[in-house]
């Protein structure tokens, strides 16, 4: 673009269209609108008068007109090579061929006046004249177009170069002295110099040895002098070079895993389809519509028709508007995942420097829980603790007393409510015995904890319960060895146990876990299950450490006759801790267990004992809940009632009612961290050796929880060490990895987990960091939903219980003897409309993955073999 060009943009502004778009399609349509114009039209005035160019005429070129004249706009012109030179007689030409429809037509005196052969036509891009093209009308602006003149500095400049080629002259080069700027020293640094100084050897010979024969023998270096020297290296400080800084750089690579994904893959099909519709001819449709049978039809099935059709238009009656708006108003984020800070129980004497092993709730009082603590000391130490062996009754209205404390002979690791009679506890120690109380004397002082808190009364389910005392003696069995109860200086109540386990006949290791046998069934010394008579829990099991899982019975418990208060004040008794009876002497007061399991595996072709540490058997009680209408029971009335094991005798020897559809399988995990699948069923009496059916290495370290879920009988949690498992039983057997869920290894090493008792997809996990994970499978299954810091402490134990139909509690208890109670929230306690049936269908379908990978995997085997 010419410079005189750019100067009158700047200068002057005239009018502007509204853009490029007139080039093409627009230009067509002004010049089509221009045909209908009238001639004076033609002649009026289009130069650029008024904004100081008259010898510029915009045009619109339309695209016919460029072809012509070979002025296509982004081709034969463009914005920086704009000019075209166009003869005269071509465009006179045009006009004679075109008449009025030709884009010169407006200017056609204009140029037939011009008196040049050639006109400029200027291509405008940025439509500074409102045109696509502008006609130049005089010889002398078509000259300053194409030849613009000089502006005044170049000029200047242009006379400024002549004078300095006129004035500078050569100049021989002038000699200077060298002047050092230190490169001489560079390269003096750079070169490669011989430093090191050079060693010589001179090796010289007498001149007579000069061609004598020479003899070669073997001799010892050191037994002749100077002929063996040794050349010991040694730290050269020529070479020694001090590094003051050093450069390292450290690569953190990822662990990579090798992964796939079956994908159900349709291949597609091309297919066709064609139908016609069916014709009837009128007699057939006639007889049709006048059958008797269509009659009929219609008749029966129009009332029923118009019935329906009104219930789907007002409202559909299978939508559960209450349901969907309990789901609604549930349905929150993470933000509505919590465990609330409810109650903090310890105790300075008891708990000092212990963790807390067991904690469980009563199963029928409200509000009460119980715990027992164990430490690790040595032989010595743990006979001066003997007293501070105990379990603590607390209440949740009152966080300072205790309500009841029970004494043992050795610290406790796990105890367990009777499901029948909760008054009758069962619990294991550290050394083995098992260990049963019965605290039916305090049952009203536990349930008046809350009377007494809130002011209002409380009852229990079930509590048809009276002393085990009157249990035995109407069997006509041994009176009792009970040594009473008494109140410590601090007005707690201690409570004696009953009765404990011969130390020849119970485990050699500490006892882990315990469990009551349903009250429908009851084992035989066989491993044989038949019907429960009584329809009362009398048996228990418990494993250990030792490979040894055994079988309890309470009504072969023969103990000796009960002591008189007297005669053990006389004694001092209250002073020191309870004797157990010396049982090897006397047969008769042996407590031994009904059945013993060792639990082995077979390896090659060694057999190696297994060391149990938790327990799950499919038929057991799993969880109690308490609902309100138990809790307003006449507590008078519960009371009165005899308790369950007046009526229940000794177990005989006679041949019972086998039930077949009782399973013996149970599943098993491990200090080494497997899970193992097994059954109780012994083939003979002499080899109490039992091989596991399945086993299972999933965990790295002890397993500390297996747990059936309340929901589904076949699903199992099993938690131990950095990661946790969900099984299920009967497909385990048939998938080589084992569970059906499997999460990662994490940082932080789980020590507990429980299943919730309310939701079936939601469980809870304690770490080593005093953490809780909640895990809901309904929204993630990689991480958990929610974590919450309860101590600084690990946590040892966790335990929830439905203390209402809109509350609910979870225990959770830590290394350092602190039991916490937290309050479930509402998110987490009440589930979905179809969660059950969503997590059951969520099981499935992993089951199918895991049966379809396998598969997938078998077939790749056999085509390699191949």
């Amino acid at each position: 673009m010419p410079k005189n060009l750019k100067s009158s943009k700047t200068t002057s502004k005239g009018p502007k269209t509204p853009g490029k778009k007139q080039r093409g399609g627009k230009a067509e349509q002004a010049s089509k609108g221009k045909q209908n114009q009238p001639e004076k039209e033609d002649e009026a005035d289009l130069s650029m008068v008024g904004i100081g160019h008259p010898e510029i005429f915009p045009l619109v070129f339309t695209t016919r007109t460029q072809e012509i004249f070979n002025c296509r706009v982004d081709e034969d012109v463009t914005e920086e090579n704009c000019f075209k030179l166009i003869k005269k007689d071509d465009i006179i030409q045009d006009l004679k061929t075109r008449a009025a429809i030709s884009d010169f037509h407006p200017v056609k005196n204009i140029i037939l006046e011009y008196p040049g052969e050639e006109l400029l036509i200027v291509f405008d891009a940025n439509f500074q004249y409102g045109q696509n093209f502008y006609l130049v009308a005089s010889e002398e602006a078509k000259e300053n177009f194409l030849k613009p003149p000089e502006t005044a500095e170049e000029i200047d400049s242009e006379e400024e170069k002549e004078e300095t080629l006129e004035v500078s002259t050569y100049k021989h080069p002038v000699s200077k002295p060298w002047v050092s700027l230190g490169s001489e020293k560079e390269v003096e640094e750079e070169s490669v110099k011989d430093r090191v100084k050079k060693i010589k050897y001179m090796f010289s010979r007498a001149h007579r040895e000069f061609g004598a024969p020479t003899g070669f023998t073997d001799r010892n270096a050191s037994h002749l002098k100077d002929s063996y020297v040794e050349c010991t290296s040694y730290q050269d400080k020529t070479f020694t070079i001090k590094v003051l800084e050093k450069d390292v750089g450290v690569q953190m690579v990822p662990k990579v895993r090798e992964a796939s994904t079956q994908t159900e893959w349709t291949y597609p099909k091309n297919a066709a389809t064609q139908y016609f519709p069916r014709q009837l001819s009128n007699g057939e449709e006639e007889q049709i519509l006048s059958s008797e049978v269509l009659k009929q039809f219609l008749t029966s099935v129009c009332l029923r028709m118009e019935i329906a059709l009104q219930q789907n238009e007002i409202m559909n009656a299978f939508f559960d508007d209450w349901k969907a708006l309990e789901d609604k108003s549930s349905a929150g984020g993470k933000s509505d995942v919590y465990l609330k800070a409810y109650q903090t129980f310890t105790d300075l004497h008891y708990l000092k420097d212990k963790s807390i092993s067991c904690v469980c709730w009563h199963p029928t009082i409200y509000g009460i829980i119980a715990e027992s603590a164990t430490t690790q000391p040595s032989e010595e130490e743990r006979t001066k603790l003997q007293h501070d062996s105990v379990i603590i009754f607390w209440s949740i209205f009152d966080p300072i007393h205790p309500q009841l404390i029970l004494e043992c002979l050795d610290e406790i690791s796990c105890f367990q409510f009777s499901p029948s009679d909760p008054n009758i506890i069962a619990g294991g120690c550290i050394s083995g015995q098992v260990v049963m109380w019965d605290v039916s004397k305090y049952e009203e002082k536990l349930q008046n904890a809350l009377s007494v808190a809130v002011g209002i009364k409380k009852t229990v389910v079930n509590m048809d319960s009276a002393s085990v005392l009157n249990l035995l003696e109407d069997d006509d069995m041994s009176e009792l060895l009970f040594i009473e109860d008494y109140e410590s200086d601090k007005g707690q109540i201690l409570v004696r146990y009953c009765t404990s386990s011969s130390m020849n006949h119970s485990h050699e290791k500490k006892i882990t876990d315990i469990h009551w046998l349903p009250d429908y069934f009851e084992v035989s010394q066989m491993g044989e299950t038949s019907a429960n008579r009584s329809g009362i829990c009398a048996q228990f099991v418990t494993c250990s450490p030792d490979s040894l899982i055994l079988f309890w019975d309470i009504r072969d418990t023969k103990l000796p006759i009960r002591l008189s208060s007297e005669k053990v004040k006389k004694e001092n008794i209250f002073n020191m801790l309870p004797e157990v009876s010396d049982t090897s002497k006397d047969p008769d007061l042996i407590w031994k267990p009904l059945m013993k399991i060792s639990l082995c595996d077979k390896e090659k072709e060694h057999i190696v004992k297994c060391s149990p540490t938790k327990i799950s058997l499919q038929e057991q009680h799993y969880h109690y809940k308490i609902t309100d209408t138990a809790l307003s029971l006449n507590k008078l009335q519960v009371l009165i009632k005899d308790s369950p094991y007046t009526q229940m005798g000794v177990s005989s020897n006679k041949t019972l009612n086998l039930r077949e559809n009782i399973s013996n399988n149970f599943f098993v995990g491990t200090e080494d961290g497997e899970i193992i699948y097994s059954d109780w069923e012994m083939k003979n009496n002499t080899n109490m050796e039992k091989i596991a059916s399945e086993k299972y290495t999933i965990h790295k370290e002890a397993v500390n929880t297996v747990q059936r879920s309340p929901f589904f009988k076949d699903i199992i949690l099993s938690v131990g060490g950095w990661n946790f498992a969900i099984w299920k039983e009967g497909v385990t057997i048939c998938i080589k990895n084992g569970p059906i869920l499997q999460s990662n290894h994490t940082a932080e090493r789980y020590t507990a987990g429980h299943w919730s008792l309310t939701r079936p997809g939601v469980f809870y996990i304690g770490t080593d960091e005093g953490k809780v994970e909640i895990w809901d499978l309904l929204k993630e299954t990689h991480k958990p939903s929610h974590i919450q810091n309860i101590s600084k402490s690990a946590i040892t134990c966790i335990s929830p219980w439905i203390a209402s139909p809109k509350q609910q509690f979870l225990a959770v208890s830590d290394d350092s003897g602190v039991l916490h109670i937290l309050e479930i929230c509402r998110t987490l306690s009440h589930p979905s409309s179809d969660e059950q049936v969503n997590i059951l269908d969520y099981f499935e379908r992993r089951v199918q993955y895991l049966k379809n990978y396998e598969d997938d995997q078998e077939f790749e085997t056999e085509e390699n073999g191949n």
